[in-house]
């Protein structure tokens, strides 16, 4: 422990945010870079607990609490404190392949589960965990890791969002081949059509993929593995195959659609808006462009929807919450995330109103043009977004390997292997929706397995 009273003496200091009336204007990060005096302050703030919750990683209650990777939380927090950079970054990239998207993106259940906050505010895990790992590839302190020999097992992993990047990523490490084959033009997945550039930048996981390349992963874009031959291809070619395709079917809105234009599920728009400002592409998939906007549900994409619309010049953006207001409430007080932000800035108000859903829609001509809500009222809408979730997995390419699957593929108890030899899964495909924190921690545990199927032993550690 690095300064026994650093929690009395420090206060919580988190990383400080462009005011929303500037960054609402550009795609650029909207966080900015805390100095390195600050975040030593806020290492010393870990108190070092006996028991440190924070990396315990449990399941309490149908809530998450504490680090699913089981991070070595309170030993980087010291090392920060102390001045050691080099040895915070081996602590750190012991158990998370990568922290700079974690660090990001992550809602830090460890936070939640720490100590510090019991009493007052607890310390700030995410911040000095992106502190550490961006600090590193500033200083060219992360070097590229390849094996010193190959196994000569060869491993298909067919996704590379975050459970099939830190899949793969443990594999090569391991000494197998791994080739890692997207569907998509470009590499991430989630992380690179999910998730907006001003929260994940593009070029962040650019780095990673290079990096991967650097150590010795193949990656091959472009090829879709729901296509049976393909499929079968990868079976003939491959010791072990790994299927992490994430949750792709959306939960529907319940409403009658049918030959209505400007409606679209959250994933779509995200999706579209990135291939629009990043690749210069012209997705069919709507723009909010001088539309009213309303999106139905709450969480992550919803908020990442809201703060899209608004960079893309939206009219009005308006977000309907199905909970009431009081099952959001924390110290009395609403809790507002950084598009909410934004849109008072843009609008003056809080684009949030609780405890209402669409009844039904208007439309002229087959466009989409105004919604009713179960409050009785209108609500003008040309783009109506459904961030309402995932209903599991898509069973396009589960169909074409032959694997067992309901809502999410079917595996084996407690393990990753699917009902068809050498075939497993990982990530949301196996677990449903949920954060990438826990995608990396299936990649990890998937990884594990395959490691002793191919080699009769491993020296992984399975972390779920």
């Amino acid at each position: 422990m690095g300064k026994i009273t650093g929690f009395l003496e420090y206060v919580r200091q988190e990383a400080s945010s462009r005011p929303p009336e500037e960054r609402v204007r550009d795609w650029k990060p909207f966080h900015l870079p805390v100095r390195a005096p600050v975040r030593r302050e806020q290492g010393g703030r870990c108190m070092n607990c006996g028991v440190p919750y924070c990396q315990s990683g449990i399941q309490w209650e149908g809530s998450a609490f504490g680090c699913p990777l089981h991070n070595l939380i309170p030993e980087w927090n010291d090392m920060i404190y102390a001045g050691n950079p080099n040895h915070a970054l081996s602590r750190l990239l012991k158990t998370n392949n990568f922290p700079e998207f974690t660090g990001r993106v992550c809602p830090a259940p460890c936070e939640r589960a720490c100590i510090c906050g019991m009493y007052g505010d607890s310390v700030t895990v995410r911040d000095n965990e992106l502190y550490i790992i961006e600090d590193a590839f500033a200083r060219k302190a992360v070097h590229r890791r390849r094996p010193p020999q190959w196994s000569g097992k060869k491993v298909a992993v067919v996704g590379s969002g975050p459970a099939g990047l830190s899949a793969a990523d443990q594999l090569n490490h391991r000494g197998h081949s791994v080739t890692v084959v997207e569907r998509e033009e470009h590499c991430g997945g989630l992380l690179t059509y999910g998730i907006p550039n001003m929260k994940l930048p593009k070029d962040v996981v650019r780095r990673r993929i290079e990096l991967m390349t650097d150590e010795g992963v193949s990656f091959v874009t472009g090829m879709d593995a729901a296509d049976r031959s393909v499929a079968h291809r990868l079976l003939a070619d491959y010791d072990a195959v790994v299927l992490c395709c994430g949750a792709e079917r959306p939960r529907p809105l319940g409403l009658d659609c049918e030959g209505v234009s400007g409606i679209c599920y959250g994933t779509e728009f995200l999706k579209a808006a990135v291939e629009r400002q990043q690749f210069g592409k012209d997705p069919s998939a709507p723009t909010a462009e001088g539309r009213d906007v309303v999106i139905v549900g709450t969480g992550d994409t919803a908020s990442d929807c809201a703060a899209t619309a608004l960079r893309q010049g939206c009219r009005s953006v308006t977000q309907l919450v199905r909970r009431p207001a009081a099952d959001y409430l924390k110290n009395g007080a609403l809790p507002m995330d950084y598009a909410h932000e934004e849109a008072i800035a843009v609008f003056g108000h809080d684009p949030r109103r609780f405890g209402v859903q669409v009844k039904e829609l208007a439309a002229e001509n087959g466009v989409l043009t105004a919604l009713a809500t179960t409050d009785g009222d209108i609500i003008p809408c040309g783009l109506l977004i459904a961030a309402t979730g995932f209903a599991g997995c898509a069973g396009d390419v589960c169909e074409a390997f032959g694997v067992a699957y309901d809502r999410t593929v079917n595996t084996a108890n407690g393990g990753f292997s699917t009902n068809v030899e050498k075939v497993f899964a990982a990530g949301d495909m196996r677990r449903g929706q949920s954060l990438v924190v826990w995608a990396i921690a299936e990649g990890r545990s998937v990884a594990a397995e395959v490691d002793a199927y191919l080699s009769g032993y491993t020296n992984l550690v399975r972390v779920v």
